[in-house]
């Protein structure tokens, strides 16, 4: 795909799209619920936007991503990350808003860095490091605050329920749904946009090679003209 420049108005228009995608499933992510288990795709345009427009843009769309969710933790929405933000906020605001940069950037930095060896296979390993760092970076951060999640969220406190909390009952089955999301969609999203773009392409250069010929024909028909008066 062509790449243009960062603030043409393709890039504006597609940044503009994906932002308002991962505001409306970001605060609305609640009512994708299959079996008490909430499906998030917010993760999908963070990873298109990384790849399309490049990392910056996605770091951007990441940081959005992290910023509702601190907000949740700071109006109560969200009751866990309320409770983190009351006893660590310094790092409960860095764990929000460093996970969701860094699951944005890293996807378009790998996808720069594999496209030339193999296109389908540098969106996939995008796609896929999404989830990989946005549940790596939260149970890294957790960790350090592991004494708040422990007192709060477990019995005895110890490191090991601690660990079983994180691994099991906040990762767990969500992020094996957030890594089958973008395994399928993502991918397949991106195609699609790469498909439209060169038919609109495409399409943009057969509307303009006619004029060219019918200005070629106009020529013609006057050099004709000019040889027939002339003979006369």
């Amino acid at each position: 795909m062509k790449r243009s420049h960062l603030f043409s108005a393709r890039n504006i228009a597609y940044f503009s799209v994906l932002l308002a995608l991962v505001v409306v499933l970001q605060t609305c992510g609640g009512f994708f619920v299959i079996s008490g288990t909430s499906l998030s795709f917010v993760l999908v345009p963070i990873v298109l936007g990384s790849v399309l427009l490049g990392p910056i843009a996605g770091g951007l769309l990441g940081f959005v991503f992290g910023f509702i969710v601190l907000m949740y933790g700071v109006a109560g929405t969200d009751p866990f990350t309320a409770t983190l933000f009351a006893d660590t906020p310094v790092m409960t605001t860095l764990i929000c808003l460093v996970k969701g940069i860094a699951a944005g950037v890293v996807p378009g930095v790998l996808y720069r860095a594999l496209r030339r060896v193999n296109d389908y296979v540098a969106i996939i390993v995008a796609a896929l490091s999404a989830p990989i760092v946005n549940t790596g970076l939260f149970i890294l951060g957790a960790f350090m605050i592991s004494g708040t999640i422990g007192a709060n969220f477990t019995e005895s406190g110890s490191l090991s329920e601690v660990a079983y909390f994180l691994f099991i009952g906040c990762a767990g089955i969500n992020f094996l749904i957030e890594f089958a999301i973008n395994l399928v969609l993502a991918p397949a999203l991106h195609r699609v946009v790469v498909v439209a773009e060169r038919y609109y392409s495409g399409k943009t250069s057969k509307k303009e090679t006619p004029q060219a010929d019918g200005e070629t024909a106009q020529k013609t028909d006057g050099e004709t003209n000019c040889k027939s008066e002339s003979i006369s």
